[in-house]
């Protein structure tokens, strides 16, 4: 392939990771020509620099290949100036939804190494082992095969640990693909490192398996770490929930649903409550209830066919029933919520309209951090915007636990969030975008 031709479709690659195109047809692929740019605009800006220079020590010129070169580098500089806003944008996320103290909570108050960019991670972003950190792989919860699995990562020098911290990871996929060990790695292993034990999941996916499988699931996952994981050194009365994408819906409607007897087939009495939740990019309206031309789209051409398997004309309530933001009933933990603000897969109006009525209604803390250019799926590998992210929850976590553990009420004062959003009397009001 010529020089030229190189730098065209880094030129084109890079302005769809700036201005993705927004659509049900187009996000799709928009999203994978545009989510790994987003994300190593370090690493294609030195490979970019190092092919030119290797053009012009050939001395071959290319007027045009090398302008397109140029506008390459301006725009995979403009990316990761933008992925560096995330610090900022995370930071003041939490100040506005716990306050401008919650950093009084923290073990330790972070410090300028701490929020740097750990620009050595970057060099080998796809290098997901640690040796700081065991995990013990393939453990059934439930009697479902290697669909029914779970991994546990914890601390790798601590002999005995005890009552510590549990954080329970649910993977993405559409709910149709997707294994236990491709998503939250970065996190997980940030957080084991520290001292907390994370429990990664597998679940039966559709369409073989039709939602509710997905959700029961993943409470029958919550139900095992419950009774079960005091043996690896957690805390089974502290439980966080997290996952991206489906994993995003299925974490958040776990919560929003705790003890649900119609998801807990045979574990009927069993505690599947959490402590808290730290959805990303998540899906919270599958009935279009929020007006969303994205939401509508989806429930129609994907959600209907694929992963309920019903119609919305002829069960609309199956579909409510599976909506998180048509749960809220003010019994909801503590949220952090993230979502890209580009996200071409998961429209971003459906984050918002969630926060809101959370905001709303709900007698708890709610974080929402919605991060400039971000696309979808912004947190698969180390990048500089998943570092912060990751940060990020690290000291959300730390503030939730410590909390926690001194018994402090952690019940949201409207008053004390800062430029609180008006809220609609009904979600159905919130304006359709996308």
């Amino acid at each position: 392939m010529s020089y030229l031709r190189r730098q065209t479709i880094i030129a084109a690659l890079t302005a769809n990771a700036i201005r993705p195109i927004p659509g049900l047809r187009a996000g799709v692929p928009s999203f994978f020509a545009g989510w790994v740019f987003g994300e190593l605009a370090p690493q294609m800006l030195a490979l970019t620099a190092a092919d030119t220079a290797a053009q012009a020590v050939r001395g071959k010129r290319s007027r045009i290949g090398f302008a397109a070169a140029a506008l390459s580098a301006v725009g995979l500089v403009h990316l990761i100036r933008q992925s560096q806003q995330v610090k900022d944008c995370v930071e003041d996320a939490l100040v506005e939804g716990l306050g401008v103290d919650y950093v009084e909570q923290l073990d330790a108050a972070p410090t300028p190494a701490d929020l740097a960019t750990p620009w050595r991670k970057l060099v080998n972003p796809f290098r997901f082992s640690d040796d700081r950190v065991q995990v013990e792989k393939n453990i059934a919860y439930a009697e479902f095969g290697r669909r029914s699995l779970l991994d546990i990562y914890r601390p790798a020098e601590v002999d005995q640990i005890k009552d510590a911290p549990v954080l329970l990871q649910v993977h993405g996929g559409g709910w149709t693909i997707g294994n236990k060990d491709q998503q939250g790695i970065p996190l997980m292993q940030h957080m084991a490192q520290r001292g907390w034990v994370c429990v990664a999941i597998n679940y039966r996916l559709a369409p073989r398996d039709p939602f509710p499988a997905h959700v029961i699931d993943v409470k029958q996952a919550i139900a095992w770490v419950k009774e079960h994981i005091a043996e690896y050194g957690g805390n089974p009365d502290y439980v966080v929930i997290t996952g991206g994408s489906a994993g995003g819906h299925l974490a958040t409607l776990a919560a929003v649903t705790p003890n649900a007897r119609e998801w807990q087939p045979g574990f009927e009495d069993a505690d599947t409550s959490v402590q808290a939740a730290v959805p990303h990019y998540g899906v919270y309206d599958f009935a279009g209830s929020t007006g969303l031309r994205s939401a509508i789209g989806m429930r129609d051409a994907f959600l209907a066919p694929r992963i309920l398997k019903k119609s919305w004309a002829d069960e609309p309530e199956a579909f409510e029933a599976a909506s998180p933001i048509l749960r809220v009933d003010g019994d909801e933990p503590d949220f952090f919520i993230l979502h890209g603000e580009a996200d071409t897969l998961v429209d971003v109006g459906q984050a918002r309209a969630f926060v809101e009525k959370l905001r709303k209604v709900s007698k708890k803390t709610v974080v929402y951090a919605e991060l400039p250019g971000a696309q979808h799926a912004f947190d698969i590998f180390p990048s500089i915007r998943s570092a912060h992210v990751v940060r990020a929850i690290e000291r959300y976590l730390g503030w939730h636990w410590n909390t926690w553990r001194a018994g402090l009420s952690v019940t949201a004062d409207v008053s004390d969030v800062a430029d609180a959003p008006e809220v609609p009397d009904d979600v159905d009001q919130v304006p359709a975008q996308g």
